[in-house]
């Protein structure tokens, strides 16, 4: 039952996520100035944003779309629980952490990650449970 619960909740997240971004204004290019700041971003069609020193600014938005789609699959998955792994993702890096039941688990939810598009590496720091152990 919480994996449906799980499962409905993340591709409600996946089908509201763009058409947030659309009603905030992420889409096309614009300039924004920051009053209090005085600085200027250009945000680009991708969502991401630059600020006047060229760094990006947005990147937080598609590391959440990531790790969102991450979980979706690890949900719609039966071998790997979504409850007990954990993600997260930094600039296109995926970090697993939790505990998995098997060293197999852990392999498949790695896999999972690196199979989602977005993600340049997977870091797996999964542990296995030891045998007796309640999971």
């Amino acid at each position: 039952m919480m994996k449906r619960l799980a499962t409905a909740l993340i591709v409600t997240g996946l089908a509201v996520a763009p058409v947030a971004s659309y009603a905030t204004g992420t889409m096309g290019t614009k300039d924004t100035t920051n009053a209090q700041a005085g600085s200027t971003e250009t945000q680009s069609q991708s969502g991401m944003t630059k600020n006047a020193t060229g760094q990006k600014t947005g990147a937080a938005l598609s590391d959440a779309a990531i790790t969102t789609k991450v979980k979706a699959k690890f949900a719609a998955d039966s071998t790997v629980s979504a409850t007990k792994i954990h993600v997260d993702t930094d600039n296109g890096v995926v970090k697993l952490t939790g505990t998995a039941k098997s060293q197999d688990e852990a392999a498949k939810a790695a896999e999972i990650a690196k199979s989602t598009e977005g993600v340049s590496s997977v870091d797996n720091a999964i542990q296995v449970s030891t045998a007796g152990a309640k999971y």
